[in-house]
């Protein structure tokens, strides 16, 4: 593909290096191919690299999975340096080594960043998210999940500063409280998505909270959140009519006394009603599903 590419241009027209490079090379075909592939072709020429390098200078995605199973500490610090028009970022193959060191330069210089995805990067600290709250005003959708290092302070930081969001993903971050998620939800009334799973310090005071707040909400992940009840439930039912789905699995204090009212409404739900969790099980035990008249 780098091959066609290189060759696209005859020699009795020009090569490729001699069309415009911000209007045509970066905008319109060095963004189709993959980025392992541009960091290959840097090693074509100096002048394709570059080319390359100003492609990096203007690339509004990054995202470090395109790369390979790991990127280089040095690699991601070089290829980010000159960047300040980043708009979503997705560091996904650096938990090992990601650290404040190399991540607060480069949210301190983009802020126009929209979409961060920093799942299970542990290394980080709450000055990272306290960073991305100051200098991404416009942020809309972010993932900490497994970040066990965000607390109430940094959270707190976050939703005073950034209440354009509409996702935010905060699965095991445990430290995280009842009383956190309501200053979450109070600040950011725009939220569309929010997942608290695996959080067992979260009860019903921030599930009703965050229906009350977000009337606009659409996705909630209650996974493994021992201490939501049903009375929570009912409430979520009452203030989000748009809601879409529901995970509840694990929550063992939700019945079905609560889930049916959303179940009515055509609301997914991660959890089956109890008859036909019975008759599944039955399946299992004797291989066949019995004929059950539900007309009685």
């Amino acid at each position: 593909a780098l091959w066609c590419l290189m060759m696209s241009v005859t020699p009795t027209r020009g090569c490729l290096l001699d069309l415009p490079w911000e209007d045509i090379l970066v905008p319109h075909i060095l963004c189709h191919l993959p980025l392992q592939q541009l960091l290959s072709l840097q090693r074509v020429s100096k002048s394709f690299q570059s080319l390359i390098q100003l492609y990096l200078a203007n690339m509004r995605c990054f995202d470090s999975s395109q790369i390979g199973p790991a990127i280089p500490r040095a690699a991601f610090v070089n290829l980010l340096k000159d960047n300040e028009v980043l708009q979503q970022l997705a560091l996904q193959n650096c938990s090992d080594w990601l650290t404040d060191r190399e991540l607060l330069p480069v949210i301190g210089q983009n802020h126009h960043l929209h979409q961060i995805q920093l799942k299970g990067c542990a290394q980080l600290s709450r000055h990272a998210l306290v960073a991305i709250s100051l200098s991404c005003p416009n942020l809309r959708q972010l993932s900490l999940a497994h970040c066990e290092w965000v607390d109430s302070l940094s959270l707190r930081s976050l939703a005073d500063h950034c209440k354009a969001l509409e996702a935010v993903d905060l699965t095991a971050c445990r430290q995280l409280k009842d009383e956190a998620i309501c200053y979450l939800v109070q600040k950011c009334s725009r939220l569309k998505s929010l997942s608290l799973a695996v959080n067992a310090n979260v009860g019903d005071t921030a599930v009703e909270e965050t229906a009350k707040c977000c009337p606009e909400l659409e996705h909630l992940d209650l996974t493994g959140c021992l201490r939501v009840k049903n009375d929570s439930i009912r409430v979520l039912a009452e203030y989000c009519p748009k809601l879409r789905s529901l995970k509840v699995k694990h929550c063992h204090n939700v019945a079905e006394s609560s889930l049916s009212i959303l179940r009515s409404r055509g609301v997914e739900l991660d959890v089956e009603p109890p008859l036909q969790r019975a008759l599944v099980l039955l399946q299992d035990v004797v291989g066949f599903a019995p004929f059950i008249n539900l007309q009685i």
